[in-house]
């Protein structure tokens, strides 16, 4: 049994650095594709906990990016609706644990989840956000 559910887009470079770095404290991971999960508004909200609606959407999406979406003016329901109907706009990586939710990458929200576990080093390189692999497109 995996200790944790790591929701990824497929070839970002970031997410691979982010898994890399849970495998190599012996956390055992099962890594699911963001893009084609079956999201529905019930499933998603609990990853984002008390953030701003505006912090649940990944910058790098294309339609944010380029100033089409602007997630500050939107409610809760209205983000919700928009990230299941294009699950790209989900800020990613997406983590669980047990009941536990998380979005983004957070080493001091994932140390206090795991006590158990080889602790993730304190001084890792920052792989939040994202970065795309040479041939990857967000």
């Amino acid at each position: 049994m995996s200790c944790i559910i790591f929701y990824e887009k497929p070839g970002c470079a970031t997410n691979r650095l982010q898994k890399e770095l849970l495998r190599s404290a012996g956390i055992e991971l099962e890594v699911r594709n963001l893009l084609h999960e079956a999201w529905t508004p019930e499933r998603l909200r609990p990853f984002f906990g008390a953030l701003p609606v505006a912090e649940w959407f990944n910058p790098s999406a294309p339609a944010i990016k380029y100033g089409e979406l602007d997630p500050a003016g939107l409610t809760a329901e209205q983000a919700l609706a928009l990230m299941v109907a294009h699950p790209l706009l989900i800020r990613r990586p997406l983590i669980r644990c047990g009941m536990r939710y998380m979005v983004d990458f957070d080493l001091i929200g994932i140390n206090a989840w795991l006590p158990c576990h080889g602790r993730l080093p304190a001084l890792a390189p920052d792989i939040s956000g994202c970065r795309p692999a040479a041939s990857a497109s967000r």
